[in-house]
């Protein structure tokens, strides 16, 4: 037993008689080692787990519809496809806009400027989901000599829905406009929708 007397300092490791030991930081050494090898061990095991999770690449195409809508003339209209639901892109003209813009919002059943439903700087295009908002029909209009209804925009002939030159209900059971879902410009003619 070590006693003052033998001059042991208080940095000293106190070693029993008979177990020496050649490195006290060894054993510290081994933990560590352990440690880190449990950890990148967990890591390996867990990150594949994870990343399994994420959408797979035909369903992150599906999120996001891109269109060039260079060929669209005013007064012209297309439907895409967007999450596997109908898409119109309509050009609307000079005479459409102001046709829209006349309007009393208060007198709408979904009040909505065309400026609410469309992108600053480009109010003429109208991007709208191609889904009546009463039971889920598509409505006509976006088509080549479809019939556009009363007010000049979409018609549903199943319940007779109506919709102006901004996709906003006018006349029929269906209580709210159509849908404009998140897009934005990324060029002049590329809109990202989604």
């Amino acid at each position: 037993m070590a006693t003052l007397e033998d001059g042991v300092s208080p940095t000293q490791t106190i070693v029993p008689p008979g177990d020496p030991i050649e490195n006290p930081r060894r054993r510290d050494y081994l933990k560590i080692a352990a440690v880190s090898v449990a950890g990148v061990g967990a890591g390996v095991v867990v990150l594949p787990l994870i990343n399994s999770m994420n959408p797979s690449a035909d369903v992150l195409a599906l999120s996001t519809t891109e269109l060039d809508v260079s060929a669209i003339e005013p007064g012209q209209a297309i439907k895409a496809s967007f999450r596997k639901q109908p898409l119109f892109v309509r050009n609307l003209t000079p005479a459409e806009i102001a046709e829209a813009d006349k309007v009393p919002v208060s007198s709408l059943r979904d009040p909505q400027t065309l400026e609410e439903r469309t992108k600053e700087g480009k109010t003429n295009w109208l991007i709208t989901l191609g889904v009546c908002t009463h039971l889920g029909c598509v409505p006509l209009g976006a088509g080549e000599g479809e019939n556009r209804g009363p007010f000049g925009g979409y018609f549903c002939p199943c319940h007779g829905s109506a919709y102006d030159t901004a996709g906003r209900i006018r006349q029929g059971p269906a209580p709210k406009n159509l849908e404009v879902p998140n897009y934005a410009f990324t060029s002049d003619t590329v809109v990202v929708v989604g």
